[in-house]
């Protein structure tokens, strides 16, 4: 069992690597006038300078062996409403991918192709989505040891429920169901839910859950919606020039942040409480001033998270002029709502520190929402290939934006930030592709794309593709 294993590898000095490979996202729009999770709205200690020591960081910059290169889609399954999650568990060998339709299925594609029935189906528990909506079933991950316990987590927008105020939109839901691991079919009977979270709108829901390489289960968690961090469930913090702030506050409630729980054990810190789960004791704000649950803060709508090793990749949407991918740190702060990206936010100068001193780090990659080179309005978080399929993407970060009609962009880690971006051309991609909603990787490296010729949440031209080399 993970117990075991974890107590293991702490003695051992051992690395485990993340029991899950899958893909989060939704479509992001920002037709809302500013409030939207697009253009029109928005593990490891470091030294205070925000830069990292990890090997990939010392790599030199040789982004230009990425020139001219062009990958492929091989679509392995369609007819989806909005895919916005696949999650490939190791337990099968990467044999099983398991596709999350927004408005609340899980559909099994194998080697009998897909399934015809799906593989969960909780719309029952998920608020109506139609038209353009952020909110929906989001995220899916598999214990680490699921083969042997059938344990698996869902991150899903319910209607209000108990201790959600009235006058907003929903209630955040993590819950962990216990199933069959080899029925090709399951039930929501055994569902235990383990976390709500009163959302104020009904964007900025992000919606990505994955264990980490510490057995822990990291969750991400938007704002709260609207514009500016600001206006109802949006409390004050600590910068005056810009009202409001639930990236900024720590104290209030759990949102604009990363969370990191013990999935397999109950009571808060040190079985203290009536928790559901655990939390790990060296959570950054354990015995100080703010909620033990939280990992890391500041962020506005951190769409995808992925382990690559010990380094995980954080994709937070901007609102008007910036997106970025960001180094997850323990305890590290993101900026949001004084900084978007590494610019300042509604000011001509802000601080690079909290009044206590702690910095705001700057992301390891930022492009902006025009101009010339990559660009876009929401940025869709990836991960790094570590396939054979396609050489020249070896260690390379790949992502891309919603609006980029279907663009893949490539970084290469280097030393100095921000890392440079390339385009990657897809071959002989039709407009079924051209919005892309997330991505996954297998336990072989390979990466898995999810895409819809839809950006509204409706009809069934989403796809899930393979990606490899033209």
């Amino acid at each position: 069992m993970l117990g075991s294993r974890r107590d293991f590898l702490a003695a051992t000095g051992v690395t485990l690597l993340g029991g899950l490979a899958g893909c989060a996202g939704a479509p992001i729009d920002g037709s809302d006038g500013g409030g939207g999770s697009g253009g029109n709205d928005t593990t490891t200690t470091v030294p205070p300078d925000g830069t990292t020591t990890t090997d990939s960081q010392d790599r030199p910059d040789d982004s230009d062996s990425l020139s001219g290169l062009e990958v492929g889609y091989e679509t392995l399954a369609g007819g989806f409403t909005s895919p916005v999650d696949v999650a490939i568990p190791e337990a099968f060998d990467g044999t099983k991918r398991f596709v999350v339709d927004q408005p609340g299925r899980i559909w099994l594609h194998d080697e009998s192709g897909l399934r015809s029935n799906p593989y969960l189906d909780i719309t029952d528990r998920v608020v109506d989505v139609g038209g353009y909506d952020e909110r929906g079933l989001l995220g899916l991950a598999f214990h680490p040891e699921f083969g042997d316990n059938g344990r698996l987590y869902l991150r899903y927008s319910a209607p209000s429920r108990s201790g959600t105020p009235s006058n907003y939109s929903h209630t955040f839901v993590l819950s962990e169901l216990t199933v069959d691991p080899e029925a090709t079919t399951v039930s929501a009977d055994s569902e235990r839910t383990l976390l709500e979270i009163p959302e104020p709108q009904s964007n900025h829901n992000a919606g990505a859950i994955v264990f980490g390489p510490d057995g822990y289960l990291y969750v991400a968690v938007g704002d709260g919606g609207g514009a500016n961090d600001e206006g109802r469930g949006h409390v004050n913090d600590w910068y005056g020039a810009v009202t409001g702030g639930n990236g900024q506050d720590v104290t209030t409630n759990l949102l604009g942040s990363i969370l990191r729980i013990d999935v397999d054990s109950e009571g808060g810190v040190s079985g203290n409480d009536d928790r559901p789960y655990g939390i790990p004791e060296d959570n950054p704000l354990v015995g100080r001033d703010g909620l033990d649950e939280q990992y890391a803060w500041g962020l506005r709508n951190p769409w995808r998270l992925s382990f690559d090793g010990e380094d995980c990749y954080v994709a937070d949407v901007g609102q008007n002029a910036w997106e970025e991918v960001n180094l997850l740190q323990k305890g590290g702060n993101y900026g949001w709502n004084v900084r978007e990206g590494a610019h300042c936010f509604r000011a001509d100068d802000c601080p690079t520190e909290t009044p206590g001193g702690d910095p705001l780090f700057d992301p390891v990659l930022e492009y902006p929402h025009g101009g010339n080179g990559p660009s876009g309005i929401a940025v869709i978080g990836g991960y790094v290939y570590r396939g054979d399929e396609i050489p020249a993407l070896s260690d390379v970060y790949v992502f891309a934006d919603w609006q980029a009609q279907g663009r893949l962009f490539a970084a290469r880690p280097q030393k100095s930030r921000p890392w440079n971006i390339t385009e990657i051309p897809i071959a002989e991609r039709d407009d079924g592709g051209k919005y892309v909603l997330a991505f996954g990787r297998d336990p072989a490296g390979e990466l898995y794309v999810c895409t819809s010729g839809n950006r509204r949440v409706s009809g069934a031209s989403g796809t899930l593709n393979r990606l490899t080399s033209a």
